[in-house]
């Protein structure tokens, strides 16, 4: 609890992928969003499948018990026109969810176009986009980079504005 006896919450955002998978750690005090934290685990495709799946779900978990969230808002999987690159991301984003089940955390899932929506105005925002308003909603002296870091912050917006006291009009 704040001093100012308003909730602070404290999210993860992930975008999951097995070559990258994005985190992100947003603050909520009241009305105000702070980045924490955000990065990226990055697997080689030469590291057997398992290994890939086992540093994702510990580099998940190392994040989680560094900044202590109680929440995740996690990007569903979208399976487009690739089957095989959906296959490999629904694992990654497995072995992450596993990392937050075990922290016991509440699990938002939410949609690119739900997430994109929520931080953009609009669900067809691209990379660039994303990025943008991550760096002007939480005060950042730049984008976020890689695009995989930005899309787990937005996630992890979009768990705290569709989840809590606090709107999206409260931005404005």
């Amino acid at each position: 609890m704040a001093a100012s006896g308003k909730q602070i919450t404290v999210a993860l955002g992930i975008d999951p992928g097995l070559a990258n998978t994005g985190w992100g750690i947003v603050e909520r005090d009241g009305s105000r969003y702070r980045c924490l934290a955000y990065g990226c685990v990055s697997t080689s495709p030469d590291m057997e499948l398992s290994r890939r799946l086992k540093k994702i779900r510990d580099q998940i978990a190392a994040v989680i018990e560094r900044y202590r969230p109680t929440c995740v808002g996690i990007e569903t999987v979208w399976f487009g026109q690739n089957i095989t690159a959906a296959f490999a991301t629904g694992q990654a984003r497995g072995a992450a969810l596993v990392a937050c089940a075990d922290a016991a955390l509440a699990v938002g899932e939410y949609t690119p176009k739900n997430i994109k929506g929520t931080v953009v105005g609009t669900g067809d925002a691209d990379k660039h986009q994303v990025q943008y308003m991550m760096k002007q909603l939480l005060g950042l002296e730049r984008e976020p980079s890689p695009d995989h870091a930005a899309d787990a912050l937005a996630a992890a917006m979009c768990y705290l504005l569709n989840n809590g006291p606090t709107s999206r009009d409260a931005l404005r």
